[in-house]
């Protein structure tokens, strides 16, 4: 059976578009409206999905249902898992004891609330997004905030509206590859250009991120320090991204902004420290703050901390055994992301994954089983491609190599080094799994949800209602990254659904194909705080599964403003400084 995508049943293109746009209105309907329950949400929504490709997008019964189990299993293995085993970790620590001293040893670095947000969602969400990515930044980090005294609510969006300029290099760079691979530009280029748009995000979001939480005159009381974390992260991201490879972006300016963080403070401090409102002490004699800081907090001076919140000191060896746990995590999943460890793992166990052909070549394309009915079976059309390809559908069980083995494998090493019997390690293990179950479903159904948006060319409906915007394609095409990220959840789906859109339209309209696919990755990024999927993660991380609709609500205008930061960025590389963009670079070997 071949089908081949239809993108406008109706001869109106505006009337497909908005057909198209159905699963989405019911899915953030049912979620933000209603407050339905997120894995029902996500089976409404791929059921209209289903109903719409199949009744006006005229898509067989057959491929319809077929993607949707393909999306299923894969966010079962690819993403779910890895939630799932970074919150074995967490209670593993909270088990042992060792949370306190977690607690205890990053107040010893501050006490301000602005500063612990900036080293632990910021600094430390992005080396773990780019060693692991989807959704282990804000499962991790938010679940770290928790054991240090923030709120559910204020862990999971203050983790969202941080985890976006580390995205497009997230777990080892592969949605770079991925975008290269698709479009077909050099690499190297690509990665260069979204180091010369995202760095300058990654100086604004610190800001942004403090200002969330407290008004203007309290955020630039920590002024020096969020330029600290913010240049030291940009000017790593950029050199990275241009001179050095595509893999290691994030994990380096991870690294160095920490460094660079931990030994600022400790040469300065803040005039006041900043606590949450449910911070064990009594109110400040300042007044409270003003705007959005009422919902978060208030002030304190440095003397009434003092006074009224015990901090205990930690002797060096119970800290660094407290931590260890998440320095195992980061050392585990970092070598489980190298592609020649992957490759390994891969191919020592993964069935299938290395297929001969009669002719003695290694079959090409993904590895993994042809999936039923759909392998192949859907073929994307102009304008979305250059000519008629087929979309391949390919499982691979990478059991072993899959970054949510790596975590589970750090969650039980640290687990046994820590004094857990395997026994306490099983009733720990099904402890977790009881609390994630509903997120675990609604996870995979988002997936489900994604895949059928995909193999029915609804997604490539709505890609193409941007492609007539004419001279501003450089603002909205950014915004063809953000809104494909916010479907599918990964800045990698994403450039495999429009990096080749990018590029033929930008083409045909006399844009930089380097820039626009580059921007499609940039732009994405700024969409992860609002799919469906990280919002289920974040509530699941932090135990408030059924809170979804108003995490949503709030970061909704974080996403759309800072994607439009980015769009302005990008139409200034496009008309006014067309020479920044770099073609025919080469990394440094």
């Amino acid at each position: 059976m071949h089908w081949t995508q239809v993108y406008d049943p109706f001869g109106r293109w505006w009337l497909s578009t908005l057909v198209a746009t159905l699963p989405i209105f019911v899915l953030f309907g049912l979620l933000v409206g209603l407050r339905v329950k997120p894995h029902w949400c996500a089976i409404a929504g791929a059921t209209t999905a289903a109903v719409v490709a199949v009744v006006f997008f005229k898509m067989p019964v057959i491929l319809a249902v077929t993607s949707f189990g393909y999306g299923v299993a894969f966010g079962l293995l690819k993403i779910a898992w890895i939630v799932l085993a970074a919150v074995f970790l967490y209670d593993i620590s909270v088990a042992t004891g060792q949370f306190e001293i977690m607690k205890e040893s990053v107040a010893g670095i501050t006490a301000d609330r602005r500063l612990q947000v900036l080293l632990v969602a910021f600094c430390f969400g992005a080396f773990i997004e780019g060693a692991a990515g989807f959704g282990a930044p804000v499962a991790i980090a938010g679940a770290l905030m928790i054991g240090l005294g923030f709120k559910p609510f204020h862990a999971a969006a203050l983790n969202l509206i941080a985890n976006t300029a580390p995205v497009a290099w997230g777990s080892v760079g592969i949605p770079i590859h991925t975008l290269a691979a698709v479009c077909g530009l050099p690499e190297s280029d690509l990665s260069a250009t979204i180091g010369r748009i995202l760095p300058i995000t990654a100086v604004i979001v610190p800001l942004w991120l403090v200002r969330t939480m407290v008004s203007w005159r309290e955020t630039f009381e920590v002024f020096p320090a969020i330029l600290v974390v913010g240049v030291s992260f940009a000017l790593t991201q950029f050199f990275w991204s241009n001179y050095v490879d595509s893999s290691l972006v994030d994990i380096m300016g991870g690294v160095v902004s920490i460094i660079a963080t931990v030994a600022f403070l400790k040469f300065w401090k803040p005039k006041r420290i900043w606590r949450f409102d449910y911070d064990e002490r009594p109110k400040p004699a300042a007044s409270p703050t003003e705007g959005i800081a009422d919902s978060f907090g208030g002030e304190w001076t440095a003397e009434d901390f003092d006074k009224n919140l015990e901090v205990h000191s930690y002797p060096l060896g119970k800290v660094l055994k407290a931590w260890m746990p998440f320095a195992i995590l980061s050392v585990v999943v970092l070598v489980w992301g190298l592609p020649r460890v992957k490759l390994a793992l891969n191919q020592a166990t993964t069935p299938a994954f290395k297929v001969v052909q009669a002719d003695g070549k290694v079959r090409p394309g993904p590895p993994g089983w042809d999936v039923p009915y759909l392998h192949n079976a859907v073929y994307r059309a102009t304008p979305v491609v250059d000519k008629p390809a087929p979309e391949a559908a390919r499982y691979d069980l990478n059991w072993l190599s899959a970054t949510g083995t790596g975590c589970f494998i750090a969650a039980i090493i640290s687990g046994l080094l820590l004094g857990l019997s395997p026994l306490q390690l099983g009733k720990t293990f099904w402890h977790t799994l009881l609390r994630m179950r509903l997120a675990v479903i609604a996870i995979s159904f988002m997936l489900g949800l994604g895949f059928v948006t995909r193999y029915s060319g609804l997604d490539a409906v709505l890609g193409l209602a941007f492609t007539r915007t004419g001279w501003a394609y450089p603002f909205f095409g950014t915004f063809l990254g953000w809104l494909g990220v916010a479907l599918t959840g990964s800045d990698t789906s994403s450039n495999a659904l429009f990096g080749s859109l990018q590029r033929i339209t930008s083409q045909q309209l006399g844009i930089d194909p380097v820039l626009m696919c580059a921007a499609n990755s940039a732009g994405g990024v700024m969409g992860k705080m609002v799919d469906a999927q990280s919002i289920t993660i974040a509530t699941a991380a932090t135990n408030q599964v059924g809170n979804e609709g108003v995490i949503f609500r709030f970061v909704v205008w974080h996403s759309v403003a800072l994607g439009a930061i980015v769009g302005i960025i990008v139409m200034l590389y496009a008309y006014v400084f067309p020479h920044a963009v770099p073609h025919g670079l080469t990394f440094v070997k």
